[in-house]
């Protein structure tokens, strides 16, 4: 085979595995974009519609994230290490996974997502998505490290912002005559699902550190 065509083999598999990290990033950030509507809807129906999206986009990202676990199986030439390429697909499925539990118990346990809480937590999981995006569409070329640096400290700083929201969710309904025992059951389960996603954003942004380290 000419050198040519050997190098343009490798640097197609090179290419499908970026390709595919995009394909992922944009189903994640839709699907947050999704669930801040969802927090700003009150029409039940109308709810129920919004999960249902969702319900199609998580499945959509679970073929996309399958399709990178089998082309790893099938390339031994990567444009990282594969460890790494397995712990990136994992957390952003788990990204696109906890948004879409999440929303389902809303609609599932008729809990309104309309409160100030889930209002803040969707926002903040959306903004920690956008960042996560920035950072995994920057590996195909690293050249712009400063702007994957910035992204995986804003998630971070996000993460933490969300576990504040969440520590403030909980003592509310802990400490509130208004909300009966079965109430903060539905109400802790949601808000914990929710504080998941922004700890699987900063799961991924982690994977992305460690590969400037590694190759940059």
């Amino acid at each position: 085979m000419p050198l040519q065509s050997f190098l343009r083999s490798f640097l197609s598999k090179d290419k499908i595995f970026y390709d595919l990290f995009e394909q992922v990033v944009h189903e994640v950030n839709a699907m947050a974009e999704v669930l801040k509507q969802l927090s700003h809807e009150t029409a039940y129906e109308q709810q129920v519609k919004l999960v249902s999206v969702l319900r199609d986009k998580e499945k959509a990202n679970d073929v996309l994230v399958a399709n990178i676990f089998t082309e790893l199986g099938k390339n031994f030439i990567t444009p990282f290490d594969r460890e790494d390429i397995h712990a990136l697909a994992t957390a952003l499925d788990d990204i696109s996974d906890n948004i879409f539990t999440a929303a389902k118990k809303i609609t599932l346990y008729k809990v309104n997502p309309t409160e100030s809480e889930f209002q803040k937590m969707s926002e903040l999981i959306c903004d920690c998505c956008i960042h996560v995006s920035k950072a995994v569409i920057e590996l195909k070329n690293m050249q712009n490290m400063r702007m994957m640096t910035d992204a995986i400290a804003i998630i971070k700083e996000i993460e933490s912002q969300s576990d504040d929201v969440f520590d403030g969710a909980l003592q509310y309904l802990y400490n509130s005559p208004e909300v009966d025992a079965k109430e903060l059951i539905k109400r802790r389960e949601i808000y914990s699902k929710l504080e998941s996603v922004t700890d699987k954003c900063e799961d991924a942004a982690n994977v992305v550190e460690s590969i400037i380290v590694k190759y940059a």
